[in-house]
């Protein structure tokens, strides 16, 4: 497992209560529906490109490698997300991915 990132790490410790409700959230939310987990994954690595956050790309390119997805499906799923996202954000998720993928293979 990747080491998780400091901040991360000081919410989980200094707020439990409200970390324990947002990991419970998570769980409930992939509970709720028929979609499997890799494409549940992919779908957050999705929405983590389109938000632009480089650490949520990271988490769920490494998510969504746990789950069984390639590296070609999740480009993939980052290269959907042009036309809603625009070319230049979805360039950064893919270096984004890139980081995790050139440490997977």
């Amino acid at each position: 497992m990747a080491k998780l990132p400091g901040q991360y790490l000081g919410i989980k410790k200094r707020f439990k209560g409200f970390f324990k409700a947002a990991e419970n959230l998570g769980k409930a939310a992939a509970e709720a529906g028929p979609l499997d987990q890799k494409t549940a994954r992919l779908i957050q690595l999705a929405a983590a490109a389109a938000v632009r956050s480089e650490g949520s790309v990271h988490s769920h390119t490494r998510r969504a490698l746990e789950a069984g997805a390639t590296a070609e499906e999740i480009y993939h799923a980052i290269l959907l997300t042009t036309s809603t996202i625009g070319f230049p954000t979805m360039s950064a998720a893919l270096s984004w991915a890139d980081d995790i993928l050139r440490e997977h293979s």
